[in-house]
């Protein structure tokens, strides 16, 4: 016997698409004055705004590390293992740098520190955004050329801005930045949001049969895919949680979030809106 049941009958289709609606009209707006305060839609990292990381091994508290950098642009203090700190400044001019390196080893003579530069850091930024931008431009092609309908393909790849958008907007409410490897996670996320709805509107359009149990059959094979994933990534995160591992933390908190998002507006909005394309050219859908 079947856990779920997920009958779209049930269900009226503009209340469904209501919801997930909402929910992206409202991360639209975060994001945008996101954008408007930093230039980019989620609050940029040192990987894209520039600055200085230093890594030092010390048994001092973070208390006494945030006094001896009393002055400096200390951004954050992320604790490591084996007694890590991991330390993130704000840009400095190349003068600022010199003398902040003499300040740092003299204090914690083993301390590793890396720099990048604002400029970098604006190349890293232009890159990522065209990196974004190549990747919804090529998911646009593959799904235009398998499905051949407009509305069904559009769907297919607002799906996935929405899942993006809402979770960039999810990231700048945590205080999640973006850094390279929250741009791989989100990269991650267009692939999987499309892959999701793409077995739903497959299985609409390209079967014959009843439009409810076609939905239905969809849901349980595409709650299970993400079920698992989000268990696994769900390991993930607590591991990295335990073991202070800020990277794998970050991309696995992005990659939940984009989880859920997917679910809620793959369920709710492209659901609802293929049950409309169906009624009106007759796939499917009982009288």
């Amino acid at each position: 016997m079947k856990k779920f049941k997920y009958d779209i009958n049930k269900y009226n289709p503009k209340k469904m698409m209501a919801v997930p609606a909402a929910l992206f009209g409202v991360a639209l707006v975060i994001v945008i004055i996101t954008f408007i305060m930093t230039g980019m839609p989620v609050t940029p990292g040192i990987d894209f705004a520039g600055g200085t990381a230093v890594t030092i091994y010390t048994d001092d508290s973070k208390e006494e590390i945030e006094a001896y950098f009393e002055g400096y642009d200390l951004k954050s203090i992320e604790e490591g293992i084996s007694g890590g700190y991991y330390l993130k400044f704000g840009p400095m001019s190349n003068e600022e740098m010199m003398a902040f390196n003499d300040y740092i080893l003299a204090g914690y003579p083993d301390a590793g520190i890396d720099q990048i530069g604002a400029n970098f850091g604006a190349t890293l930024q232009a890159q990522a955004m065209l990196a974004l931008l190549f990747a919804f431009l090529g998911m646009a092609v593959v799904v235009f050329i398998a499905f051949r309908k407009l509305l069904p393909a559009l769907t297919v790849v607002f799906a996935g801005i929405a899942d993006i958008t809402i979770t960039a907007a999810c990231m700048n409410i945590f205080g999640i930045e973006l850094s390279l490897a929250t741009t791989a996670a989100l990269l991650m996320l267009i692939g999987y949001s499309v892959d999701s709805n793409i077995l739903m509107t497959t299985k609409v359009l390209k079967r014959q049969g009843d439009l409810a149990e076609k939905m239905e059959g969809a849901f349980h094979t595409g709650f299970i895919m993400t079920s698992t994933t989000f268990c696994a990534i769900l390991a993930m995160f607590i591991v990295s949680l335990i073991g202070n591992v800020p990277t794998l933390y970050t991309i696995s908190a992005v990659l939940l979030i984009g989880l859920i998002c997917d679910l809620i507006f793959t369920w709710g909005f492209n659901a609802g809106m293929l049950r409309i394309y169906a009624e009106k050219h007759s796939l499917g859908v009982r009288r």
